[in-house]
């Protein structure tokens, strides 16, 4: 088994969380070849303007070699609060992914596990995700819940 190293995601990679973001959605069968590039271009746009700005903090699993195989990232948005979280901001969690060749080895439920200490200790309430069938075990695993979420398509 290849060891893995955690850091924090830089501007520098911002092609390699990109990437991996649009083979998290193939690998879900979501979205055309095309519906992916341009979807790389606006998260593209996001993270130069969100990572400096601390509205995204992501981190990374790299190999000896430094070879970027996993990775995970929280988005930060300002947030009223409400009677039982009353932190002024939520994070989302989004962007978990790991490479096929290195699932099922405890990378990604490190990261996450990672995320949310970072998270705890910059005081957020609470976080969530939406999670695909693949990663719904991790994540109640690690204590995530369903919630009454709901969404319009405009």
């Amino acid at each position: 088994m290849t060891e893995t190293r955690i850091r924090p995601a830089t501007s520098a990679d911002i092609a390699t969380v990109v990437r991996h973001r649009q083979q998290m959605f193939a690998d879900m069968g979501r979205g055309t070849r095309a519906d992916l590039d341009a979807m790389g271009t606006t998260t593209t746009t996001y993270l130069r303007d969100a990572m400096p700005a601390g509205r995204y903090q992501g981190w990374l699993a790299e190999t000896a070699e430094g070879r970027v195989v996993a990775g995970v990232g929280i988005a930060i948005v300002a947030w009223p609060g409400s009677p039982d979280d009353l932190a002024p901001r939520r994070g989302w969690v989004i962007n978990v992914y790991t490479e096929a060749e290195y699932r099922r080895r405890g990378i990604a439920k490190r990261l996450m596990e990672m995320l949310v200490e970072w998270c705890r200790a910059n005081g957020f309430g609470s976080v969530a995700l939406h999670a695909s069938p693949l990663g719904r075990a991790l994540y109640e695993g690690i204590g995530f819940k369903p919630t009454n979420e709901m969404r319009l398509k405009l």
